[in-house]
């Protein structure tokens, strides 16, 4: 089984013809939040409806500079990940969308105990699966993919804290731009696939009963 996973959209959505063939023969698209830019549920609707275009099948969460009514229109379409679990065969995908709080007091913030218990909610849905993986808008605090382009570390220590515990075979997280790259929290690997606009993507593979994932770019045209 064969996964793409992108994040930080920003209704930025001219990379997804060039992102089309890799998602050939994929079970689903993982968007890890950021949608849209301050948008609420129509403009996210609009970001959906490329994707689909794109894939049938999107699994999806709201990032910080989404409007929380973007929660409620990705549970009615049936594709939230936000502190729910959703498994596609052997491959459970558990995840908190918004971030932790920022100087920006963006649209979705959450405080550290509520991040650590939506995650906790969303894992409890998938922890029977064979491999999980689990998706936090905002990464873990710490890590290669949590610092700004100043040198701050501003990711989350809920998110830490639930890596740590846990034990995911996979983290995939963004909101952080500049920190796209690979990491790792107590062996597990994080990926920050960075913005859609500069061309990030993860291949995630599922095969027998291992998880591998690959940070990939598109090619510039």
């Amino acid at each position: 089984m064969r996964f793409i996973a992108i994040g930080d959209i920003h209704e930025y959505v001219r990379n997804l013809p060039a992102l089309r063939p890799h998602l050939s023969g994929t079970e689903a698209v993982v968007v890890t939040g950021d949608l849209t830019n301050y948008g609420g549920r129509d403009k996210a609707r609009q970001i959906l409806d490329a994707l689909r275009s794109a894939h049938p099948r999107v699994l999806a969460q709201l990032g910080n500079l989404d409007q929380r009514e973007v929660d409620g229109l990705l549970t009615s379409e049936g594709i939230n990940l936000h502190g729910r679990g959703v498994r596609i065969g052997d491959v459970g995908f558990a995840g908190c969308g918004g971030s932790n709080p920022t100087p920006f007091s963006t649209p979705t913030e959450f405080t550290e105990a509520e991040i650590e218990t939506i995650l906790e909610r969303a894992w409890s849905e998938i922890a029977d699966a064979p491999l999980r993986v689990l998706v936090p808008h905002c990464p873990p605090k710490g890590t290669k993919v949590d610092r700004t382009a100043g040198g701050l570390h501003v990711g989350s220590t809920a998110v830490r804290s639930v890596i740590e515990r846990r034990k995911p075979d996979l983290v995939l997280t963004g909101h952080i731009h500049e920190a796209r790259g690979v990491d790792e929290v107590g062996g597990v690997p994080v990926i920050n696939a960075g913005p859609l606009r500069e061309g990030g993507f993860v291949e995630i593979v599922a095969e027998s009963g291992t998880l591998r994932a690959e940070l990939r770019q598109l090619e510039r045209g």
